[in-house]
Protein backbone atom coordinates (compact mmCIF):
# COMPACT_ATOMS: atom_id res chain seq x y z
CA UNK A 1 0.00 0.00 0.00
CA UNK A 2 2.60 2.27 0.91
CA UNK A 3 4.58 1.78 -2.30
CA UNK A 4 1.39 2.06 -4.17
CA UNK A 5 -0.96 4.28 -3.21
CA UNK A 6 0.81 6.67 -1.24
CA UNK A 7 3.74 6.90 -3.19
CA UNK A 8 1.70 7.86 -5.90
CA UNK A 9 0.28 10.56 -3.76
CA UNK A 10 3.06 11.84 -2.49
CA UNK A 11 4.45 12.23 -6.23
CA UNK A 12 1.03 13.70 -7.59
CA UNK A 13 1.01 16.48 -4.99
CA UNK A 14 3.87 18.04 -6.46
CA UNK A 15 1.76 18.14 -9.74
CA UNK A 16 -1.34 19.98 -8.66
CA UNK A 17 -0.65 23.35 -10.75
CA UNK A 18 -3.25 25.77 -12.18
CA UNK A 19 -4.84 22.99 -14.06
CA UNK A 20 -7.51 22.75 -12.19
CA UNK A 21 -8.31 25.87 -11.86
CA UNK A 22 -8.27 26.42 -15.90
CA UNK A 23 -10.70 23.96 -16.03
CA UNK A 24 -12.85 26.31 -13.87
CA UNK A 25 -11.85 29.23 -15.75
CA UNK A 26 -12.57 27.23 -19.08
CA UNK A 27 -16.35 27.06 -18.49
CA UNK A 28 -15.97 23.06 -17.45
CA UNK A 29 -15.10 20.81 -13.92
CA UNK A 30 -14.77 17.46 -13.73
CA UNK A 31 -16.25 15.77 -10.78
CA UNK A 32 -15.85 12.10 -9.52
CA UNK A 33 -17.86 9.60 -8.15
CA UNK A 34 -19.01 5.81 -7.79
CA UNK A 35 -21.02 4.10 -9.81
CA UNK A 36 -23.27 1.18 -8.00
CA UNK A 37 -23.75 4.07 -5.41
CA UNK A 38 -26.99 5.32 -5.83
CA UNK A 39 -27.52 8.86 -4.71
CA UNK A 40 -29.96 11.99 -4.90
CA UNK A 41 -27.37 13.60 -6.37
CA UNK A 42 -26.84 11.86 -9.28
CA UNK A 43 -31.27 13.08 -10.30
CA UNK A 44 -29.61 16.86 -10.28
CA UNK A 45 -26.51 14.91 -12.20
CA UNK A 46 -28.90 13.36 -15.38
CA UNK A 47 -31.11 16.31 -15.33
CA UNK A 48 -28.64 18.58 -15.67
CA UNK A 49 -29.26 20.97 -12.74
CA UNK A 50 -25.21 21.47 -11.85
CA UNK A 51 -24.47 22.55 -14.87
CA UNK A 52 -27.71 25.39 -15.21
CA UNK A 53 -26.76 26.48 -11.64
CA UNK A 54 -22.71 26.43 -12.31
CA UNK A 55 -23.24 28.14 -15.46
CA UNK A 56 -20.42 25.65 -16.56
CA UNK A 57 -20.12 21.91 -18.13
CA UNK A 58 -19.55 19.24 -15.67
CA UNK A 59 -17.67 16.32 -16.67
CA UNK A 60 -18.39 13.38 -14.29
CA UNK A 61 -15.91 10.35 -14.36
CA UNK A 62 -16.73 7.13 -12.10
CA UNK A 63 -13.70 5.53 -9.94
CA UNK A 64 -13.51 2.15 -8.15
CA UNK A 65 -12.11 3.76 -5.04
CA UNK A 66 -11.56 6.68 -2.69
CA UNK A 67 -8.04 6.22 -3.39
CA UNK A 68 -7.82 6.50 -7.03
CA UNK A 69 -9.55 9.78 -6.28
CA UNK A 70 -6.92 11.33 -4.32
CA UNK A 71 -4.68 10.55 -6.95
CA UNK A 72 -6.78 12.40 -9.81
CA UNK A 73 -7.64 15.36 -7.72
CA UNK A 74 -3.37 15.63 -6.78
CA UNK A 75 -3.09 15.13 -10.88
CA UNK A 76 -5.36 18.26 -11.37
CA UNK A 77 -7.65 15.70 -13.23
CA UNK A 78 -10.68 16.10 -10.83
CA UNK A 79 -11.86 18.96 -9.22
CA UNK A 80 -14.12 17.75 -6.78
CA UNK A 81 -15.00 14.31 -5.37
CA UNK A 82 -18.63 13.13 -4.60
CA UNK A 83 -18.83 10.82 -1.93
CA UNK A 84 -15.10 9.55 -0.95
CA UNK A 85 -14.52 8.08 2.10
CA UNK A 86 -13.22 9.37 4.86
CA UNK A 87 -10.22 6.98 5.24
CA UNK A 88 -9.29 7.52 2.09
CA UNK A 89 -9.09 11.14 2.17
CA UNK A 90 -7.29 10.88 5.45
CA UNK A 91 -4.52 8.42 4.26
CA UNK A 92 -4.24 11.18 0.99
CA UNK A 93 -4.13 14.17 3.78
CA UNK A 94 -1.93 12.23 5.66
CA UNK A 95 0.42 11.95 3.18
CA UNK A 96 0.20 15.80 2.18
CA UNK A 97 -1.78 15.96 -0.13
CA UNK A 98 -3.53 19.77 0.69
CA UNK A 99 -7.02 18.24 0.37
CA UNK A 100 -10.47 19.60 1.91
CA UNK A 101 -13.68 17.89 3.19
CA UNK A 102 -16.86 20.16 2.03
CA UNK A 103 -19.69 18.30 3.54
CA UNK A 104 -21.19 15.26 4.39
CA UNK A 105 -22.31 13.14 1.43
CA UNK A 106 -23.44 10.40 2.87
CA UNK A 107 -23.50 8.27 6.42
CA UNK A 108 -24.19 4.36 5.46
CA UNK A 109 -23.35 1.88 8.50
CA UNK A 110 -24.81 -0.80 7.17
CA UNK A 111 -23.34 -0.61 3.46
CA UNK A 112 -19.56 -0.99 4.58
CA UNK A 113 -19.15 -4.30 6.14
CA UNK A 114 -16.73 -7.23 6.25
CA UNK A 115 -18.16 -10.53 5.55
CA UNK A 116 -17.37 -14.13 5.67
CA UNK A 117 -17.51 -17.14 3.49
CA UNK A 118 -20.39 -19.30 4.37
CA UNK A 119 -18.48 -22.46 4.76
CA UNK A 120 -16.32 -21.45 7.96
CA UNK A 121 -19.71 -20.93 10.18
CA UNK A 122 -18.01 -17.70 11.48
CA UNK A 123 -19.87 -15.30 13.25
CA UNK A 124 -19.19 -12.66 15.98
CA UNK A 125 -19.87 -15.52 18.17
CA UNK A 126 -16.85 -17.44 17.38
CA UNK A 127 -15.15 -14.02 14.95
CA UNK A 128 -11.58 -15.18 16.72
CA UNK A 129 -11.56 -17.96 14.00
CA UNK A 130 -10.94 -15.70 11.00
CA UNK A 131 -7.04 -15.13 12.39
CA UNK A 132 -4.95 -16.12 9.84
CA UNK A 133 -7.30 -16.54 6.66
CA UNK A 134 -7.21 -14.94 3.52
CA UNK A 135 -9.29 -11.57 3.17
CA UNK A 136 -10.05 -9.20 0.37
CA UNK A 137 -9.56 -5.56 0.99
CA UNK A 138 -9.77 -2.62 -0.96
CA UNK A 139 -6.23 -0.39 1.50
CA UNK A 140 -7.11 2.68 3.00
CA UNK A 141 -10.36 2.93 1.93
CA UNK A 142 -13.42 2.98 4.34
CA UNK A 143 -13.45 -0.79 4.11
CA UNK A 144 -10.24 -1.07 5.51
CA UNK A 145 -10.42 0.99 8.46
CA UNK A 146 -13.63 -1.03 9.56
CA UNK A 147 -11.90 -4.39 9.04
CA UNK A 148 -8.98 -2.99 11.41
CA UNK A 149 -11.29 -1.85 14.15
CA UNK A 150 -13.16 -5.20 13.67
CA UNK A 151 -10.39 -7.31 14.07
CA UNK A 152 -9.33 -5.33 17.21
CA UNK A 153 -12.51 -5.55 18.68
CA UNK A 154 -12.43 -9.33 17.93
CA UNK A 155 -8.81 -9.46 19.24
CA UNK A 156 -7.62 -10.81 16.09
CA UNK A 157 -4.06 -9.30 14.61
CA UNK A 158 -4.01 -8.54 10.88
CA UNK A 159 -0.62 -9.25 10.38
CA UNK A 160 -1.30 -12.86 10.60
CA UNK A 161 -4.15 -12.95 8.02
CA UNK A 162 -3.25 -12.79 3.75
CA UNK A 163 -4.75 -9.47 2.82
CA UNK A 164 -5.20 -9.17 -0.74
CA UNK A 165 -6.10 -5.54 -1.93
CA UNK A 166 -8.91 -5.72 -4.17
CA UNK A 167 -11.87 -3.55 -5.39
CA UNK A 168 -15.11 -4.60 -3.66
CA UNK A 169 -16.54 -5.83 -7.55
CA UNK A 170 -13.04 -7.92 -7.70
CA UNK A 171 -13.21 -9.35 -3.51
CA UNK A 172 -16.62 -9.86 -4.22
CA UNK A 173 -16.16 -12.55 -7.02
CA UNK A 174 -13.70 -13.74 -5.11
CA UNK A 175 -15.49 -14.92 -1.98
CA UNK A 176 -17.58 -16.43 -4.82
CA UNK A 177 -15.08 -18.79 -6.01
CA UNK A 178 -13.26 -19.31 -2.59
CA UNK A 179 -10.51 -17.60 -3.32
CA UNK A 180 -10.80 -15.50 -0.20
CA UNK A 181 -12.47 -16.55 3.06
CA UNK A 182 -13.27 -12.93 3.99
CA UNK A 183 -14.43 -9.61 2.19
CA UNK A 184 -14.71 -5.94 3.14
CA UNK A 185 -16.30 -3.76 0.56
CA UNK A 186 -19.56 -1.72 0.25
CA UNK A 187 -22.25 -1.09 -2.20
CA UNK A 188 -23.50 -3.76 -5.02
CA UNK A 189 -20.27 -5.69 -3.87
CA UNK A 190 -21.65 -6.17 -0.98
CA UNK A 191 -24.69 -6.97 -1.55
CA UNK A 192 -23.27 -9.70 -3.65
CA UNK A 193 -20.77 -11.00 -0.94
CA UNK A 194 -23.75 -11.34 1.52
CA UNK A 195 -25.17 -14.09 -0.94
CA UNK A 196 -22.24 -16.30 0.04
CA UNK A 197 -20.97 -15.50 3.68
CA UNK A 198 -22.20 -13.53 7.28
CA UNK A 199 -21.74 -10.24 8.15
CA UNK A 200 -19.56 -10.35 11.44
CA UNK A 201 -21.07 -6.90 12.95
CA UNK A 202 -24.16 -5.51 12.13
CA UNK A 203 -24.36 -1.17 11.42
CA UNK A 204 -25.50 -0.38 14.91
CA UNK A 205 -23.25 -2.53 16.63
CA UNK A 206 -20.57 -0.80 14.47
CA UNK A 207 -21.84 2.27 15.51
CA UNK A 208 -21.88 1.80 19.04
CA UNK A 209 -18.21 0.46 18.63
CA UNK A 210 -17.42 4.03 16.89
CA UNK A 211 -17.04 2.45 14.20
CA UNK A 212 -18.83 5.60 11.82
CA UNK A 213 -18.94 5.11 8.33
CA UNK A 214 -19.65 8.54 6.20
CA UNK A 215 -18.29 9.77 2.67
CA UNK A 216 -17.17 13.85 1.90
CA UNK A 217 -17.51 15.93 -0.81
CA UNK A 218 -13.91 16.91 -1.14
CA UNK A 219 -11.56 18.54 -3.09
CA UNK A 220 -8.04 20.49 -3.65
CA UNK A 221 -7.58 23.41 -1.23
CA UNK A 222 -6.11 25.59 -3.45
CA UNK A 223 -8.87 24.93 -6.25
CA UNK A 224 -11.52 25.63 -3.85
CA UNK A 225 -10.32 28.80 -2.35
CA UNK A 226 -10.22 30.11 -5.92
CA UNK A 227 -13.73 28.86 -6.96
CA UNK A 228 -15.45 29.18 -3.41
CA UNK A 229 -18.65 30.77 -5.49
CA UNK A 230 -18.72 27.51 -7.74
CA UNK A 231 -18.02 25.31 -4.70
CA UNK A 232 -21.07 26.84 -2.51
CA UNK A 233 -23.34 26.36 -5.80
CA UNK A 234 -22.56 23.03 -6.73
CA UNK A 235 -23.39 22.03 -2.52
CA UNK A 236 -26.20 23.98 -3.05
CA UNK A 237 -27.13 21.85 -5.74
CA UNK A 238 -26.55 18.64 -4.04
CA UNK A 239 -28.16 19.71 -1.08
CA UNK A 240 -31.62 20.45 -3.05
CA UNK A 241 -31.40 16.68 -4.52
CA UNK A 242 -31.24 15.65 -0.98
CA UNK A 243 -34.16 17.35 0.68
CA UNK A 244 -35.81 16.47 -2.98
CA UNK A 245 -35.12 12.21 -1.84
CA UNK A 246 -35.96 13.32 1.54
CA UNK A 247 -39.84 13.95 0.33
CA UNK A 248 -41.08 10.29 -0.42
CA UNK A 249 -43.91 11.79 -3.46
CA UNK A 250 -39.97 12.34 -5.46
CA UNK A 251 -39.45 8.58 -5.41
CA UNK A 252 -41.28 7.70 -7.86
CA UNK A 253 -39.61 10.38 -10.23
CA UNK A 254 -36.17 10.11 -8.65
CA UNK A 255 -35.52 5.88 -8.39
CA UNK A 256 -35.69 5.22 -12.03
CA UNK A 257 -32.89 7.81 -13.09
CA UNK A 258 -31.07 7.29 -9.97
CA UNK A 259 -31.08 3.84 -10.86
CA UNK A 260 -29.85 4.17 -14.58
CA UNK A 261 -27.21 6.60 -13.35
CA UNK A 262 -26.01 4.31 -11.10
CA UNK A 263 -25.79 1.24 -13.41
CA UNK A 264 -28.46 -0.87 -10.89
CA UNK A 265 -31.92 -2.12 -11.59
CA UNK A 266 -34.81 -0.19 -9.58
CA UNK A 267 -34.78 -3.12 -7.02
CA UNK A 268 -31.46 -2.94 -5.75
CA UNK A 269 -31.12 0.55 -5.96
CA UNK A 270 -33.96 1.33 -3.46
CA UNK A 271 -32.41 -1.64 -1.50
CA UNK A 272 -29.33 0.20 -1.15
CA UNK A 273 -30.47 3.73 -0.88
CA UNK A 274 -32.70 2.32 1.99
CA UNK A 275 -29.28 1.75 4.17
CA UNK A 276 -28.51 5.38 3.67
CA UNK A 277 -28.79 8.34 5.80
CA UNK A 278 -28.02 12.35 3.86
CA UNK A 279 -28.00 14.81 7.13
CA UNK A 280 -29.26 18.20 6.22
CA UNK A 281 -26.68 21.76 6.01
CA UNK A 282 -27.78 21.94 9.17
CA UNK A 283 -26.96 18.85 10.91
CA UNK A 284 -23.16 18.91 8.50
CA UNK A 285 -22.66 22.04 10.08
CA UNK A 286 -23.49 20.98 13.99
CA UNK A 287 -20.34 19.73 16.45
CA UNK A 288 -21.58 16.04 15.69
CA UNK A 289 -20.29 16.32 12.12
CA UNK A 290 -18.35 19.04 10.26
CA UNK A 291 -18.13 21.41 13.26
CA UNK A 292 -15.84 19.09 15.49
CA UNK A 293 -16.97 15.23 15.62
CA UNK A 294 -15.44 14.69 11.75
CA UNK A 295 -11.93 16.04 12.33
CA UNK A 296 -11.70 13.56 15.70
CA UNK A 297 -12.94 10.94 13.87
CA UNK A 298 -10.21 11.66 10.83
CA UNK A 299 -7.36 11.96 13.70
CA UNK A 300 -8.56 8.30 15.17
CA UNK A 301 -8.97 6.96 11.54
CA UNK A 302 -5.30 7.96 11.20
CA UNK A 303 -4.00 6.98 14.50
CA UNK A 304 -5.54 3.31 14.03
CA UNK A 305 -3.66 3.26 10.15
CA UNK A 306 -0.08 4.38 12.09
CA UNK A 307 -0.69 1.27 14.06
CA UNK A 308 -1.87 -1.04 11.65
CA UNK A 309 1.56 0.22 9.75
CA UNK A 310 -0.72 1.12 6.60
CA UNK A 311 0.87 5.10 6.99
CA UNK A 312 3.96 6.31 8.21
CA UNK A 313 2.57 8.78 10.39
CA UNK A 314 -0.53 10.93 10.81
CA UNK A 315 -0.92 14.97 11.21
CA UNK A 316 -1.17 16.21 14.93
CA UNK A 317 -4.79 17.68 13.53
CA UNK A 318 -7.38 17.45 10.44
CA UNK A 319 -9.01 20.84 11.44
CA UNK A 320 -7.62 22.54 8.45
CA UNK A 321 -8.65 19.49 6.39
CA UNK A 322 -12.77 20.59 6.89
CA UNK A 323 -13.60 23.79 5.04
CA UNK A 324 -17.23 24.77 5.94
CA UNK A 325 -17.14 28.00 4.23
CA UNK A 326 -18.72 27.10 1.00
CA UNK A 327 -20.98 24.96 2.55
CA UNK A 328 -22.09 27.50 5.11
CA UNK A 329 -22.51 29.57 1.94
CA UNK A 330 -25.02 27.21 0.03
CA UNK A 331 -27.06 27.44 3.17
Amino acid sequence: MKKTTLGFIAGAVTALTSHAALAGGHGEITVGYFLEWPMPFQFAKVEGMYDEALGAKVNWVSFDTGTAMSAAMASGDVQLSVSQGVPPFVVAASAGQDLQILDVAVSYADNDNCVVAEALEIDKTNAGEVAGKKVAVPLGTAAHYGFLKQMAHFGVDPSGMEIVDMAPAEGAVALEQGAVDMFCGWGGALRRATEFGNVLLTGDEKTELGILVFDVTSGPADWIAENGDMVATFLKVTADANAMWADEANHAKMLPVIAKDAGMDEEATMATIATFTFPTVEEQLSGGWLGGNAQTFMKGVADVFVGAGSIDSALDSYEAAVNTGPLAAAN
